[in-house]
């Protein structure tokens, strides 16, 4: 029989207020890392800034993370780093912000590899050299305060490599439903749908476990039960808490369990037209969970202990009620030109098959298969 690991960071506190969590460290410099405007507008950075050096540290600020983290942005905050030398990484925001930290964290400690050094699946040496990583989302999402995973862009060749190594595990997630209240709708919804991705995938995936499905179970319940209510009642704290664990849990389902095709082609279109990444999970959900039955009884499962005739038509459903499109082609968030989606449709398959999520998926997909996803999300036709 196999042997199969199970790691969450050590720490994870949750509730309102959690932010204060930060107060408590101890340690001399903290490099806090953050996106665009949103946690500086919203008085979250200069809260946690402030918490910082109430636990009597220095800090400094890195911001400007994009929402798809480029290598070159890596690149940056890992020099800021090594000048000023944390011994805490605290990222605030989104999961590009935390996803980017996290990297910036390797070359900090590691300034001599390159990128393509840690591509591979585990080849990143160990972290906590010099610094521990504090991760703090704003977004009911991308789970990355809780994974092994960060995605970073590589601009010039248009691919998002899916980083994977257990060392990126955070040493706190600091979960507090007030960041995520001041979301926008549209985020709240494509966030969101990101978590109801990760748990699918994670419960279909052939790595998963008993350890796994029960957490994946969990929050696939919480957001079918949560996510409306977030979206039409920004300001309901019992919804966002809901949401922001509902996160979490999926987060250490997939991050120990991996996931599949969902992630794989939204990887490659995200890199390929710049579409935001949990809306291009949302679209692919439904068509990947239909094409994924002939090789997995799991949805079965689920579909039985929560009382749902089909998971894909609720998924289908729940992403109208948000006012996510049910193709690519009706997507007006970026231009998905059909030329150009004729153009890019051999390589973009070509790389989804290659990405490392596809070994997870369930059934063995092949190229072909990857460009029949693609080709029914796109038009939208049945698998």
């Amino acid at each position: 029989m196999a042997t199969f690991g199970f790691s969450v960071p050590r720490d994870i506190v949750y509730g309102e207020n959690s932010l204060e969590k930060l107060a408590t460290l101890k340690g001399k410099r903290a490099a806090l890392v953050t996106g665009g405007s949103s946690m500086k507008r919203l008085g979250f950075l200069d809260r946690a800034e402030a918490l910082l050096k109430k636990a009597g540290m220095d800090t400094i600020i890195i911001d400007g993370v994009e929402p798809n983290p480029s290598v070159e942005t890596v690149w940056r905050g890992a020099k800021a780093m090594q000048d000023f030398q944390p011994d805490w990484i605290v990222a605030i925001g989104g999961g590009s912000a935390l996803d980017a930290a996290k990297v910036m964290w390797c070359f900090y400690e590691h300034p001599n590899l390159t990128f393509e050094d840690i591509v591979p699946v585990g080849a990143m040496p160990p972290l906590r050299n010099k610094a521990r990583f504090a991760a703090i989302p704003s977004t009911s999402g991308t789970a990355s305060e809780i994974t092994a995973f960060s995605v970073i862009t590589d601009t010039k060749n248009h691919i998002k490599y899916p980083i994977v190594a257990a060392d990126m595990v955070p040493d706190i997630a600091i979960l507090d439903p007030v960041l995520p209240a001041a979301m926008p709708k549209h985020v709240t919804a494509n966030t969101g749908m990101d978590v109801m991705a990760h748990a699918t995938e994670a419960i279909a995936s052939i790595a998963a476990t008993s350890f796994t499905d029960p957490y994946a179970l969990e929050a696939i319940r919480l957001v079918f039960a949560n996510i409306a209510t977030a979206y039409n009642e920004p300001g309901n704290m019992e919804a966002r808490f809901n949401m922001h664990n509902a996160s979490a849990l999926a987060g250490m389902a997939f991050t120990n369990a991996s996931l599949g095709l969902v992630h794989s082609l939204a990887h490659k279109i995200g890199g390929e037209f710049g579409v935001t990444h949990g809306l291009a999970n949302a679209i692919l959900m439904p068509y990947i969970i239909d094409f994924n039955r002939k090789s997995s009884g799991k949805y079965a499962m689920v579909e039985k202990a929560l009382g749902i005739a089909d998971l894909a038509q609720s998924i289908r459903d729940l992403n109208k009620k948000l006012g996510i499109p049910a193709t690519f082609k009706d997507c007006d968030e970026v231009d998905f030109n059909e030329a150009k989606f004729k153009e890019v449709l051999e390589r973009m398959s070509a790389n989804a098959h290659t990405d490392p999520c596809t070994l997870t998926n369930p059934g063995k997909p092949t190229v072909a298969d990857v460009k029949a996803i693609y080709t029914a999300a796109y038009y939208g036709q049945k698998m």
